[in-house]
């Protein structure tokens, strides 16, 4: 049976590297595995996404409207505009942070009040977490992606260690222990 998922974010903060971090993941359990590239202002601070996909046999890691089980969102608005691709009954696990895009910055508009609570109104499983403060805790704001996938981890029967090697196999060296403090930080979150 063939799962999707969509990692969603704002250029820069480290969707690829969650992406490369779940595609090896699934690869070392001998699932076929399709990852795309980010689509978007990645450079410029704009919305991405990078979905995932993986199963027995897998043709296309592109997700349409209704069939992601999983979305992992890096900020809130993202959390929100992907929410149509969420399947019925799926997860969406998002970082509480507020990315504020121009038109906010600018004051043209306002931030959307009580997303957290709109998402969960839409019928999802919404996991929210203040990956930002955990990342800081671990030693850096730019480690939200591991402490995203770290709660990510608890829907996948994977061990500890296997998570632990899949880091040491994805990030350079000097940030090994950082980034494997995150992961764990957001995995007991």
């Amino acid at each position: 049976m063939e799962k999707k998922l969509m990692i969603v974010g704002v250029g820069g903060q480290g969707t690829l590297l969650a992406s490369k971090l779940l595609g090896r993941m699934l690869l070392t359990r001998g699932y076929d595995v399709k990852v795309s590239e980010v689509h978007g202002m990645s450079q410029r601070g704009g919305s991405v996404v990078t979905y995932v996909s993986f199963g027995d046999k897998v043709y296309s890691p592109i997700v349409d409207k209704g069939e992601a089980d999983v979305i992992v969102s890096f900020e809130l608005l993202e959390a929100a505009r992907y929410l149509p691709y969420l399947k019925k009954g799926g997860t969406i696990v998002v970082n509480t942070q507020e990315t504020l895009p121009m038109p906010v910055i600018t004051g043209a508009m306002a931030y959307p009040a009580d997303l957290v609570r709109k998402l969960k109104d839409s019928g999802a499983a919404v996991e929210a977490i203040d990956a930002l403060t955990l990342a800081e805790e671990a030693g850096t704001a730019r480690a939200v992606n591991l402490v995203l996938m770290g709660k990510l981890s608890a829907h996948f029967d994977f061990t500890e260690e296997e998570w632990m090697n899949a880091i040491e196999s994805s990030v350079p060296p000097r940030f090994i222990d950082m980034n494997k403090k995150a992961f764990l930080l957001g995995r007991q979150a």
